[in-house]
């Protein structure tokens, strides 16, 4: 279970289906008052925390969980929307063990929850995505088809990954945008669909397995 604070609901409501759609429980909550009434029946993996919020800001909460001997050990997360010097320092000198600075992409926010997981959970490895002879692996950043290494950008790299991870999902092209480049980028649509093009060529006959739904978007689909 992964807790997401954070008092924008379009955002944290992202932030949960992109947890879910990776595989994670997640809940979210908009102020520090609502995270520990949920602390005190259930502790979870991690805690994404913003340190902007209304009424105690994401760093006296830090300070307070840090504190409590119940809450001490759980990961935490930073998102901070200045993305200053400082907000990290202060941050990380808290006891935060990880940082985010706003906007993020929901690749990037997956991949440090994966990395601050890795660190603080024993025997927490992420696995292999497999599709017949199609590998990609979190773990090293690399993808194979049948056996031989691809060389891909960092954006066809998480296309896929975001893909292979739910497989027969549909998502939109507006969705893609947001999880892969980011709540911030304002480009067209059409940016999806040229990187959808130049992934299906490096990957040969395993292109054909990402399908085209017409009017919405894209989605991966398992050989029958």
């Amino acid at each position: 279970m992964i807790f997401c604070v954070e008092d924008d609901g379009g955002v944290r409501d992202l932030m949960i289906y992109t947890l879910r759609s990776a595989g994670y429980e997640a809940k979210g909550f908009a102020d520090g008052e609502s995270l520990f009434l949920a602390l005190r029946t259930e502790r979870p993996q991690l805690i994404m925390l913003d340190i902007m919020l209304p009424g105690a800001d994401g760093i006296s909460i830090l300070k307070k969980l840090r504190l409590q001997a119940e809450t001490a050990e759980i990961p935490v997360i930073m998102a901070t929307a200045k993305g200053t010097e400082y907000d990290r320092v202060i941050g990380l000198d808290s006891g935060a063990d990880d940082y985010l600075s706003k906007p993020f992409g929901m690749m990037e926010m997956l991949s440090r929850i994966r990395a601050v997981l890795r660190r603080t959970t024993a025997g927490n490895i992420a696995r292999v995505l497999c599709i017949d002879g199609l590998e990609l692996n979190p773990e090293t950043y690399t993808v194979s088809a049948d056996g031989e290494d691809l060389r891909l950008t960092r954006k066809e790299y998480s296309l896929l990954r975001v893909l292979m991870e739910t497989p027969e999902r549909v998502f939109s092209r507006e969705l893609l945008l947001e999880i892969v480049w980011g709540m911030a980028y304002m480009g067209e649509t059409r940016t999806v669909d040229v990187h959808i093009g130049t992934l299906r060529t490096k990957l040969g006959r395993y292109g054909t397995y990402i399908e085209t739904v017409r009017g919405i978007g894209y989605r991966m689909r398992k050989p029958l």
